[in-house]
């Protein structure tokens, strides 16, 4: 999930996870919710953009 961050900014975040992990998604009530199981992907995208990441749930 992503917080504190507008709709356009929410749509960008969305359409770049889209094309790194290679799949379709959305952006909609402030998180970004993306196909498929590509969380090693996503915690090394927001990694590298030098964001604290931290993994929840199964």
């Amino acid at each position: 999930m992503v917080i504190g961050l507008r709709t356009p900014e929410l749509d960008d975040v969305a359409k770049s996870l889209k094309r790194h992990c290679g799949t379709g998604g959305t952006a909609k009530n402030g998180t970004v919710e993306i196909q498929g199981d590509h969380r090693e992907k996503i915690v090394a995208w927001f990694a590298a953009q030098g964001r604290a990441v931290k993994l929840a749930g199964g």
